[in-house]
Formats: structure tokens, C-alpha cells, sequence
């Protein structure tokens, strides 16, 4: 055989097994991307919902839908800002008919009107980030060695931060401080979340993590944050199942040490939840959407102008 034809069989190889890698990580993460049963499902968006359809991005080949929830009272008073959470694989977290969770979405816009409504948080507004099928693998991911090579994570990262808040800050009324500005994702977007979070800490003050694949290419993102010269000045909260695959278990666990011996400090600027019996999907997730939410949007103690007064 040629040395070209061994080169190409090689290329094919590699090929075949990333395809194979890929189907397994959501075959185990329960996503089910490839459902085309999807388009007929109802719709269950809840509150005041904008959609952007196909957003295109000079960093990535593929156009993507972005959704925007505003919070109760957006249109009442116009000189308002509100803080933002940018989440990822925006398709699953308000509406069940865009949801790669057969019939199953993330209720954050439920869980947020509820909050709001009971003054249980600050309003804020929550922009998801739609991923693209099985490009979302890729896109999730940083650079790795071996058959996983080719992560296109740090080019994601750019599409967030040069594409995607500039227009979410040209077209709503959004406080732009990184104080205020939230990035937050589940699964593979919960690594996405923490490593490009810490990398563009000076955009992003609050990382919300829920199940993450910490696990990926034998934990690279573990050794990620033990190698941080220095705790940031960022909030982090983090939460897992106690019925989810081991990988997601263990490996996160072993991420909540990680962070707490770096320094951040569980009660003040980091938050844990562990679920007994929770498993790795949507409808197991909706009491720590609760609780994130209250980590990363807490009423504001300050008393009112009027009470001032008083």
C-alpha cells in the first residue's frame, strides 16, 4: 500500500471513530439530537419570548436560532436594565418543541416567572444559545490530543463574546458589567460553561455548571483549574444528580474539591447542590434551575428610595 493510501485509511479511521465517540456521548448524556419527531411537538414557551432565528457567526460554519426571555414589566418601564445569563443548547431550556430531550425542556422560563413574581429574585433576562446538532461535540470542546482532536470550544468562546452579547446588548436593555453578566450550561455545555468562563473572566462574573462532562478527555478540565495561577473573582455554582452515569457523578464531585481548595468558599461565592435520585435530564433538573437562579439573581437587600425617605 502507498504511503498516501495508508495516510488516507489512517484519516479515515480516525474519522469513523470520532462519529462513533460522538453518537456514544449522547447516547449516555440521554441527548437525542438526531429526533426528527422533534417539529411536531407543541410549543410550551412561558412568558415573554423573543426569537432570533439562524444567527450566523464568522467563527462558526453553522447558523443557529437564539432565544430571549424578558422578564415580567420589561415593557412597562423603558429606562430599565436588567442583568443577563447566557445559557448554552438554548433549545432545551424553554420549549419542549426544540428540545433534543424528547418531549422534555428545561423550565427556566417557568421557574423564573414563578421566582419573580414572589420577589424571590432579581428579574433578569436569559439568553439561550442554540447548538448544532452533532457539531455541538465539537463546539463544546477545547483542543484535545488523539481521536478527539479538532475542539472547537475557543472559537465557540469568540462567537459568544464578539458576536453574540454585542448584538444582545445593541437590542435589549441589558446591564453590561461582567458583575452582571452570567454564562451558565448543562452536560457538555456545563464544560463549555467552566472553561470558557474562567477564560474570559473579565466578561463573565457568575458561571452557573449543572451535570457537567468533566469527565471529557480524562478530565482535562480538572486539570484545567488546578493549574489556575489564582482563584478568580468569579461566582460559581455547581450541581449534580446522585442517579446520574458515574462519570458525571464522580467527576464533578471531584471538581467541588478542586474549586473549594483553590479558594472558592461554598455559602459565599460558590454554591453546590448534590440531588439524591436525580438522573442526567431535563426533568431532573428543575430544583436546582431553583436554586441556580437564586445563587446568581438574589434580591437585592438594599432598601427602596422611598423607605430611605421614611
Amino acid at each position: 500500500m502507498s504511503p498516501f493510501l495508508r495516510s488516507r485509511r489512517i484519516e479515515i479511521i480516525l474519522s469513523a471513530l470520532l462519529c462513533l465517540m460522538v453518537f456514544e456521548f449522547h447516547a449516555k448524556s440521554g441527548a437525542t439530537s438526531f429526533d426528527n419527531a422533534a417539529r411536531a411537538r407543541r410549543h410550551t414557551l412561558t412568558g415573554n419570548i423573543q426569537i432570533h432565528r439562524d444567527f450566523h457567526s464568522t467563527f462558526l460554519p453553522t447558523a443557529r436560532d437564539i432565544s430571549v426571555y424578558l422578564p415580567p414589566g420589561y415593557d412597562n418601564d423603558k429606562s430599565r436594565k436588567y442583568p443577563v445569563l447566557y445559557m448554552q443548547d438554548g433549545q432545551n431550556i424553554f420549549d419542549e418543541a426544540t428540545s433534543f430531550f424528547a418531549g422534555k425542556e428545561g423550565h427556566w422560563d417557568e421557574v423564573s416567572e414563578k421566582l419573580i413574581a414572589q420577589h424571590a429574585i432579581e428579574p433578569l433576562i436569559i439568553v439561550g444559545v442554540s447548538s448544532s446538532g452533532l457539531a455541538r461535540v465539537n463546539e463544546f470542546t477545547p483542543p484535545a490530543a488523539g481521536p478527539r482532536q479538532g475542539g472547537q470550544a475557543d472559537r465557540y468562546g469568540r462567537m459568544l463574546v464578539e458576536e453574540i452579547k454585542p448584538f444582545i446588548d445593541s437590542h435589549y436593555r441589558t446591564m453590561t458589567q461582567r458583575s452582571q453578566t452570567s454564562l451558565g450550561g448543562v452536560s457538555l455545555g456545563g464544560l463549555a460553561t467552566l472553561y470558557l468562563g474562567l477564560k474570559y473572566k473579565e466578561v463573565f462574573g457568575q458561571l452557573a455548571i449543572t451535570s457537567p462532562a468533566a469527565f471529557w478527555d480524562d478530565a482535562m478540565i480538572l486539570r484545567y483549574v488546578r493549574s489556575l495561577p489564582a482563584k478568580t473573582n468569579q461566582r460559581i455554582y455547581l450541581s449534580v444528580g446522585t442517579a446520574e452515569p458515574a462519570d458525571f457523578l464522580n467527576s464533578t464531585r471531584n471538581l467541588r474539591q478542586i474549586l473549594i481548595r483553590k479558594g472558592w468558599k461554598e455559602g459565599s461565592d460558590f454554591g453546590y447542590v448534590e440531588v439524591e435520585g436525580a438522573q442526567h435530564g431535563p426533568d431532573n433538573r428543575s430544583i436546582r434551575v431553583d436554586h441556580a437562579l437564586r445563587f446568581l439573581s438574589p434580591v437585592s437587600n438594599k432598601p427602596s428610595t422611598k423607605a430611605r425617605g421614611a
